[in-house]
């Protein structure tokens, strides 16, 4: 079955909005008419019209044809997509628990294919902020709270975080780092494309 964390649990329930953005999105990347993607899918231009429309119920099999004729893996066209900065609260996400130990996971992010992390300690005081040209293109800073209070992401919309605070966002962009309390910590990951 397919299910996802935002509540549906397969295609026919996902929101076609969302399936229609995504197909668009997909199509225009790829510089492909919907003639080209139609055959190249084996479906019918008229179906693949309705689909950029929000209007039809695509089947399964229709998406992933699509998604094979895209290039792009079948979830590419189902998910939502990935905001530009993205804050997960202490406590939120989703939580994996052992049997066998007191013991509990919380996936924050997935490593992308061809990536290379550094991974940082950081140590901050109150005073002017750590102000970050952006690195190599297609970087990723990826920063959980540990203690204390700071402001962090891009410049020019840094958030509030606090202990157990998790942000990413691009690095490649001016961003900054501000402690907010005295003693506040925090692990910074930084991923490059190699």
């Amino acid at each position: 079955m397919f299910v996802k964390t935002n509540g549906w649990t397969s295609v026919s329930n996902a929101p076609l909005d969302l399936i229609a953005a995504n197909l668009r999105r997909e199509r225009d990347r790829t510089g492909m008419s919907l003639s080209e993607v139609a055959k190249k899918a084996g479906v019918a231009k008229s179906t693949l019209s309705q689909l950029e429309s929000g209007a039809g119920n695509p089947s399964v099999e229709t998406l992933w044809a699509l998604g094979v004729a895209l290039g792009v893996p079948f979830s590419r066209l189902v998910e939502p997509a990935v905001p530009r900065v993205q804050v997960i609260r202490a406590g939120e996400g989703p939580v994996i628990h052992s049997e066998q130990a007191h013991y509990s996971a919380t996936l924050l992010a997935a490593c992308r294919p061809g990536t290379k992390h550094d991974i940082y300690w950081l140590a901050l005081e109150p005073g002017g902020a750590r102000e970050s040209l952006p690195h190599v293109p297609g970087s990723v800073e990826h920063m959980i709270v540990a203690s204390g209070r700071c402001l962090a992401g891009l410049a020019d919309d840094p958030i509030e975080l606090g202990p157990g605070d998790y942000i990413v966002y691009p690095g490649d962009l001016p961003h900054i780092c501000k402690a907010l309390e005295p003693g506040t910590t925090a692990m910074m990951v930084m991923e490059h494309t190699v």
